[in-house]
Order: C-alpha cells, then sequence, then structure tokens
C-alpha cells in the first residue's frame, strides 16, 4: 500500500486553494490546510468532510507547523504574497516539493510583473534554494476542478521542474485532481505557462474565451 503523503496547502480559502483541497481529497492525502482567516477554513474542511466522510483533512492554524509536517507544500497565493510566504517556510521547506500555481500578472493584466528571463517559480526557487519548486496548475482556472473531462477525456495540466522525482510525484498528485500531466520541461519553462495563462486571461477578458471549449474543438 502506498505511504499516505501529507500535503500542506497554504492559503486553501482562496479560489484556488479550495479547488485544489477538494479535489486532492478524493486521494491517498493527509490535507492540511492553512489560511490567514481562520475562520473560512473550518466551512471548508466540512464541506470536503460532507462529501467525502473518509477525506483525512484539517484545518491548521500555524502555517510553520503545517510545513515541517508536510511532504508537499502548495502555495496557493497571489504572487504579491509569494515573498512573505517563503520567508515564513523557508527551514521547514527543506529537501521538500513546493508547488507554485501564481500568476505574477500585473494590476492591469497586460503583461507580467516579473521580468522575460525568470518567473513567479523561479523566484520562489531562489526563495527556498533547498526546496523543490515545482510549477503547476497555473494555466488552469479553479471552475476547471468541476470538470477535469470533456467526452471522456481528461484536460491537460502543464507542469515544469528541475527534479525528476518532484516531477513525477506532482504527476500524480495532478491525476489525482482530475487532469491529465504534462511535463513540459524545467522550471525555466514556467516563463511560458505563466504567459500562456496571461494570454488565456486576456482573451477571456476581451472575448469571454472559455479555452476548455476551445480545447474540445481542437480534440474532436
Amino acid at each position: 500500500m502506498q505511504t499516505k503523503q501529507t500535503i500542506n496547502i497554504i492559503g486553501a480559502t482562496g479560489n484556488m486553494g479550495s479547488a485544489i483541497s477538494q479535489n486532492l481529497s478524493k486521494g491517498n492525502y493527509r490535507l492540511l490546510l492553512y489560511a490567514r482567516d481562520q475562520e473560512k477554513i473550518e466551512p471548508i474542511v466540512n464541506e470536503i468532510k460532507n462529501a467525502n466522510p473518509a477525506a483525512d483533512v484539517e484545518a491548521i492554524d500555524s502555517n510553520y507547523n503545517g510545513c515541517w509536517e508536510a511532504d508537499i507544500i502548495i502555495v496557493a497565493v497571489p504572487y504579491g504574497a509569494q515573498n512573505e510566504v517563503a520567508e515564513k517556510i523557508r527551514e521547514v521547506a527543506n529537501q521538500k516539493i513546493v508547488i507554485s500555481i501564481a500568476n505574477p500578472l500585473n494590476e492591469t493584466h497586460t503583461g507580467l510583473a516579473t521580468a522575460p528571463d525568470t518567473s513567479a517559480a523561479e523566484e520562489l526557487q531562489k526563495l527556498l534554494p533547498n526546496s523543490k519548486v515545482i510549477k503547476a496548475f497555473n494555466t488552469t482556472f479553479a471552475a476547471d476542478f468541476s470538470m477535469p473531462v470533456i467526452d471522456g477525456k481528461q484536460v491537460d495540466a502543464f507542469i515544469a521542474g528541475n527534479d525528476a522525482e518532484a516531477l513525477q510525484t506532482v504527476s500524480e498528485l495532478v491525476s489525482t485532481v482530475g487532469f491529465n500531466p504534462i511535463i513540459a520541461g524545467d522550471l525555466t519553462v514556467s516563463r511560458t505557462l505563466e504567459n500562456m495563462q496571461l494570454l488565456l486571461i486576456q482573451l477571456g477578458m476581451k472575448y469571454n474565451y472559455n479555452w476548455l471549449a476551445g480545447w474540445k474543438i481542437l480534440h474532436n
């Protein structure tokens, strides 16, 4: 039997953090949910347990302790909060997988806040030099988690990172959530993935474009 891994989800009350938590609760994981607003955590825990009584999930009030216990840490916070989170977890994230889902959009969504030669994920790796940072879930929207299969086919989810073993572990996690994991390359590919999501967001704002509908057309 596969050993149950512990996952700390930082920012579990956000749209993405909540969606990831709910879908991961179906897998063989112990979930530790953390957010600044503790009052919003318990309703999410209760919702997960009502839908899946066997789910191993709990709210935690210490981000530090949660990361210390975790095998995998999912940083589900906006890009602007990334530095603060990294500072708090650096010493307890050593040699652990840290998943970056952030898209570093500028305030007007006309571009990225990062320089062209880096990405949010690469910046997080510099802040956590002894961790294994993997980019995942940044090209998916929270609503996608409720419909990761279209016409019997799993929707693709891209991941990128430098550690082969960590990439495999995150691929399995992405599959558990319901998507088809595609390893796009090393961590520098995060630049492309973050630009991809910028484009999708811009198309959605301009044309009400739904990339899942486009995916369905391409795969028919």
